[in-house]
């Protein structure tokens, strides 16, 4: 079977002086039958191409069932008078949410994977909404503060618009149904009378506050706020003492917050302090004042306190310095401590911030320096679990590490006691122990040190023959931290050595890594990658032959320019609903995220050397004859965030202009049912990965698991 080829209907881009010829536009409409079709010309050619994979893909699959327990649930979390968890059942989908009578909050209930708690109530089957639907995702889950009604936001095509039920809990009645197409972000007054949410615009930008009376019609619903800067997006959410809905908005560099008294909803919202083009700030209500990470000072962060009532910066008050190496990422309060979230050397920390007492006056001097939690493995990722109730004596914790499983802890914040209340299981005979994970560094053309992550088998020797695979993002300050896959095991059984590029754009070295990442700066993402690949190299690690790369979304666009850059360094390309026709998509503004993303890219519709730069590295733009590596990009029809067209012209490009053969196949597969994260059914996106990884191993020649090492 021949590979699909893309009709071309030229068309022309001038913008500052060029005229660029572009015969794959017309590749953008999903309501054109041509495009439809070509898209499932794509996909019967990537099913025959790939045919002989199809018992691999079947045992990777099973690998990852196998090693799951499919009937399980969630550490339950306590809120009010009632524990709230979610349970998975074997051979479904989707988890089921649920809660418990709570009798003792300081004894969390004995966890039976097989059995549900005594007394318990389903609040939401994610099975049953799913049902007579290709795709299911919740896109907000709230309960009331009396714990009588629940709000829930149901995605079922995958572009990211929800539509909003409200149920009473105890009888399961409908109660409104009249909120539809909205965006992220949910918030119930305290009363249960009004729920806050966002709608979004054509280019599905949150860009409107709505507050709905439930059980009256849409039509009489109340515009809170409209936000007519369209750099700025928005959020709502409630604090977690229920007194207040926190109201945001932010572009990429700037911020302000609002805050809603939640007994008071129909009321006005007070800003905590104006917007400041190049500050950020995050505020959490802390009982009788606010405690607030910003970014006045110093890029890295401060923490300071405010006022309840504070409406200015003025009015902040230092609490915390930074220490060299640290960033402030954020802060929860609790009734008598609080919890900083940051980053120190590269990795996440939590600092236990102690109060002298609830009732006593607030001042600097209340918190002390704190501590941080310590954990004894070199790299790991620790973050604050779910915690609902403010007078709390301990905090839920999440650990875990490239080859630890994720284990949830409560701390009790007084004594320091941990008490391990789960560990992820891993099934099928597998010991977390037969495997290793190490960091090194590369460095890169301008002499700067990245760190690179690996995690492979351990024993595999650094000899220069070894498979493997390195993955990259490296973009919005997103850090790319350990995590614990069961799925990644099927790589590292056979072998692979699985790496992971934490190169600039990124967030894990602090907000100068990302700043020297973006706008003008960003070919040092793309050759901080390259020189992560010539390191693996380099130091034995990955046999020069046989190495893939792996990105999604903006890691798509990373692999993509890489591959223009070195398309000799790599055996494989895996796209992941990429990013790849990057100046295209930035020149329009009407276009989803366009314009807010003008501070993360630049903005080349009005700036000739942001185009002139933009045009220098964008993957699509960039294509040249010569010899690429194999290429497997995958996308989804309903996709929001970077549209279907973008791999479907980058592949139609490479195998137009590229020197490729049978022996490196260019291939696109795209979800015809799904959106951004993919296919929903937990069953389903095991399938993709499994579809996605047989073809990686094949490249690589590493199909067969080895043995384990002694």
């Amino acid at each position: 079977m021949r590979p699909p080829v893309a009709e071309q209907h030229p068309e022309v881009r001038n913008h500052h002086g060029e005229e660029v010829t572009d015969p794959y536009t017309w590749l953008g409409d999903p309501e054109d039958p041509r495009v439809i079709a070509h898209l499932e010309a794509e996909n019967a050619y990537a099913e025959a191409s790939t045919a002989h994979l199809a018992p691999l893909r079947e045992r990777i699959f099973t690998e990852i069932r196998e090693r799951t327990l499919e009937t399980d649930l969630t550490v339950p979390v306590a809120s009010g008078p009632w524990w709230y968890y979610a349970r998975t059942v074997e051979g479904q989908q989707y988890p089921i949410h649920c809660r418990a009578p709570l009798t003792d909050r300081a004894q969390v209930p004995e966890l039976d994977a097989g059995q549900p708690l005594p007394g318990e109530v389903v609040l939401l089957d994610g099975n049953e909404l799913a049902e007579g639907h290709d795709f299911f995702a919740l896109g907000g889950l709230e309960i009331s503060h009396d714990h009588t009604r629940m709000a829930c936001a149901v995605d079922v095509t995958g572009d990211e618009r929800f539509d909003v039920r409200v149920i009473d809990i105890a009888t399961g009645d409908l109660l409104d149904e009249a909120v539809t197409g909205v965006g992220y972000g949910l918030a119930l007054s305290r009363d249960g009378r009004y729920l806050f949410h966002v709608r979004v615009d054509a280019a599905w930008r949150p860009h409107e506050l709505w507050r709905h009376e439930i059980g009256t019609d849409a039509a009489t619903d109340v515009l809170v706020h409209r936000e007519v800067d369209e750099r700025f997006w928005m959020g709502i959410g409630t604090s977690r003492d229920e007194r207040w809905n926190v109201f945001e908005l932010g572009s990429k560099t700037t911020s302000e917050v609002h805050l809603i008294d939640a007994e008071d909803p129909t009321g006005p919202m007070r800003c905590v302090a104006p917007r400041r083009d190049g500050i950020e700030y995050e505020v959490e209500p802390a009982a009788d004042h606010l405690l607030i990470v910003h970014d006045e000072r110093q890029p890295e962060g401060d923490l300071a306190w405010a006022p309840l009532d504070a409406t200015s910066h003025e009015q902040w008050v230092p609490l915390l310095d930074r220490a060299e190496g640290e960033r402030f990422v954020g802060v929860d309060a609790f009734d008598d401590f609080a919890v900083l979230s940051l980053r120190v050397d590269g990795l996440p920390a939590l600092r236990v911030l102690p109060r002298e007492g609830r009732s006593s006056p607030f001042d600097g001097g209340d918190y002390g320096t704190g501590r941080d939690l310590p954990f004894d493995d070199d790299l790991h990722s620790v973050s604050l679990g779910a915690v609902a109730d403010p007078d709390a004596d301990r905090i839920r914790v999440e650990h875990q590490s490239w080859v630890s499983p994720r284990s949830v802890l409560d701390v009790v914040v007084a004594t320091g006691e941990r008490v391990e209340l789960k560990r992820q299981p891993v099934l099928g005979g597998v010991d977390p122990a037969d495997y290793e994970q190490r960091r090194t560094w590369a460095t890169a053309p301008d002499g700067t040190k990245v760190p690179v992550s690996l995690v492979m088998r351990r024993g595999v020797a650094a000899d220069g023959s070894n498979p493997g695979l390195l993955y990259g993002y490296g973009s919005y300050e997103m850090s790319m931290d350990p995590y614990f896959s069961i799925a990644r095991l099927s790589l590292l059984d056979r072998g692979l050595v699985y790496a992971v590029a934490h190169v600039r754009g990124g967030g894990e070295l602090g907000r100068h890594w990302y700043d020297d990442g973006k706008m003008l700066a960003k070919r040092n993402t793309f050759t901080d990658f390259v020189a992560a690949a010539e390191h693996l190299h380099e130091t034995g690690w990955v046999a020069r032959d046989r190495l893939a790369i792996e990105g999604g979304s903006a890691g798509g666009l990373l692999v993509g320019a890489a591959t223009n850059l070195a398309p000799d360094r790599f055996a494989a390309v895996l796209a992941v609903v990429p990013f790849v026709d990057t100046l295209n998509t930035i020149l329009r503004p009407e276009l989803p995220l366009t314009v807010g993303e003008w501070e993360e890219w630049g903005d080349p519709l009005h700036d000739p050397d942001v185009y002139a730069y933009m045009r220098s590295y964008s993957p699509y733009e960039n294509v040249a004859a010569r010899a690429y590596p194999a290429v497997l990009a995958t996308t989804s029809l309903h996709d929001t965030r970077v549209y279907f067209t973008e791999p479907a012209k980058w592949v139609a490009r490479l195998r137009e202009v590229t020197d490729h053969d049978d022996e490196r196949p260019v291939l696109l597969r795209t979800e015809m049912s799904a959106g951004h994260g993919g296919r929903s059914g937990r069953y389903d996106a095991w399938e993709q990965t499994a579809w996605e990884w047989a073809w990686l191993l094949d490249r690589l020649g590493a199909t067969e698991p080895v043995d384990r090492a002694e």
